[in-house]
């Protein structure tokens, strides 16, 4: 017997118990399985989410401008429209992959992409190399995504207990964001203590690099893992479907096709054209004050101090008072990291109150609306108000916000694979996850930075400041994006039966 079959045997799940029989528990390699995943999508988040974080003091290094100013803003919306497009396009190609070559190989292979993309982009001599490895770690992740999720359903076929799994594996991926947060706040305070990186110590070069850390243990584990049962029995049968793009668009699957898109979009919209933007595009604002007499404080101490003689009792005050006034801007420069944490921590309240409900609720439209209605009004509340008033508020504000909007992120991954067929799966999911939430949805930075805040806001506010005009934007696109989602829900089909389609 050849090695490679060899663990695939001993590595092979037991099947699930018998629809109605007595839930059998976890075996060990299904407990592997279901570890691997949640790390998995904690770590695709991870790598998404490095640009909210660092994207404000990155850009204002590599453009030779001051955190806050509107080149920032209008190249964050390049950089995350750019992303999104490369992302969604070569996610679409590799989601046909996954259909042909099997969920594993692919899932190999865009880890070592996105990994390896956020080592160099932490290089970056130029916005341009920014954005290209930013683009490359995004494809990465798109592939990812889409292969897991098929890869992680079809080990379980138990109805139940793949909603659970499911459910809660993908609930980790709002880990990833409190650890790319952490990873900011570690880079932050340690940068000093680290080699330079093109003759400074940069903390967002620091936390760029990190993203290679955490795919080590993926690459060593992920390749030995059983491939999807239900795939390989059905293409060493030779009986496996070619998958089609055109099929997507059969009567069988169109509505469900171009509703999922839409809906993803929305989903996508909300986080991107809002939700993202405030840690480099609005929290600056609302910190600036502060900033600026702390700034104006350490001057004034350090000039001060060339008048003080060494050794004397004033000169240890003032160098206290000077340690003080470094300690409040460090604290300041962390804004952004506590306004992430908080959304990422109301995005992980919510994916597991998602994957809770998600068995106990059976119509689909009924669970998603339990997020829709609320968002609707929270979402464009917060934006308009905390995140131009108070950073404080803004904290509970921007909570409610990831709760809310970031708990249908797995509710695509639990629906997706029940409307799609085997063969078409991966293609059908990608569809829906790269062309309508990454391509489309994941436009809205760029639709909210560079159009609706000049073309719409600016006219209308043109005395507000950067970041409050960005705010309005915010609130306005979240508004629009929340009222097209839950007007398609109406739409979105019921998935026929708890089995999966072959």
């Amino acid at each position: 017997m050849a090695s490679g079959s060899w663990y695939r045997l001993r590595l092979m799940p037991k099947p699930d118990a018998p629809l109605g029989a007595p839930a059998q528990p976890l075996t060990r390699t299904q407990w592997l399985i279901c570890i691997i995943a949640a790390i998995g999508f904690a770590f695709d988040i991870y790598e998404l989410l490095m640009m909210p974080v660092i994207q404000g003091r990155a850009l204002a290094e590599l453009l030779g401008v001051p955190e806050g100013s509107p080149e920032i803003r209008t190249w964050i919306g390049r950089i995350q429209l750019w992303s999104a497009q490369a992302g969604g396009f070569f996610g679409l190609i590799g989601g046909y992959l996954t259909d042909r070559f099997g969920r594993r190989r692919v899932l190999v292979w865009s880890i070592l992409l996105y990994a390896f993309s956020a080592l160099a982009a932490g290089f970056s001599t130029s916005v341009y190399m920014l954005l290209f490895f930013r683009c490359t770690t995004w494809i990465g992740v798109c592939v990812e995504f889409v292969a897991a999720v098929a890869w992680l359903a079809e080990l379980f076929p138990d109805p139940r207990r793949r909603e659970k799994v499911l459910g809660y594996t993908q609930a980790f991926s709002s880990l990833g964001g409190f650890l790319v947060t952490g990873a900011s706040w570690l880079a932050t305070a340690y940068a000093e203590h680290l080699p330079a990186i093109q003759g400074a110590h940069s903390a967002w070069r620091y936390t760029l690099i990190s993203g290679v850390i955490p795919a080590l243990p993926l690459l060593l584990i992920r390749p030995f893992l059983p491939e999807s049962p239900a795939w390989r029995e059905k293409r060493e049968a030779g009986t496996l479907k070619r998958p089609s793009f055109l099929e997507l668009f059969s009567p069988a699957y169109r509505r469900t096709t171009l509703v999922t898109a839409l809906m993803f979009a929305c989903s996508y919209g909300a986080a991107f054209g809002a939700i993202q933007l405030t840690p480099a595009a609005i929290v600056p604002g609302l910190t600036k004050a502060d900033k600026d007499r702390a700034l104006a404080e350490k001057a004034q101490i350090e000039e001060r101090l060339k008048a003080i003689p060494d050794g004397s009792a004033e000169k240890q005050a003032a160098l206290a008072q000077e340690r003080e006034a470094v300690a409040r801007l460090k604290q300041i420069a962390q804004a952004p990291n506590a306004i992430q944490f908080w959304q990422e921590l109301g995005g992980l309240l919510g994916r597991f109150t998602l994957a809770f409900l998600a068995v106990r609720i059976v119509s689909r439209r009924s669970l998603l609306r339990v997020f829709q209605a609320p968002g609707l009004v929270i979402v464009p509340l917060v934006f308009l108000f905390p995140a131009r008033m108070d950073l404080d508020l803004l904290k509970v504000g921007i909570f409610l916000a990831g709760f809310f909007t970031v708990a249908p992120f797995s509710f695509w991954g639990n629906y997706l694979p029940r409307v799609y067929p085997l063969h078409l799966r991966g293609t059908g999911e990608s569809f829906a996850a790269n062309v309508g939430g990454r391509m489309v949805g994941g436009a809205a930075t760029f639709f909210t930075a560079n159009l609706v805040v000049p073309y719409v806001i600016s006219p209308l506010a043109p005395d507000a400041s950067p970041s409050s005009q960005t705010a309005l934007g915010a609130a306005l696109v979240a508004l629009l994006v929340y009222a097209v989602g839950s007007a398609a829900c109406f739409f979105l089909p019921e998935p026929k039966g708890d089995q999966l389609p072959e």
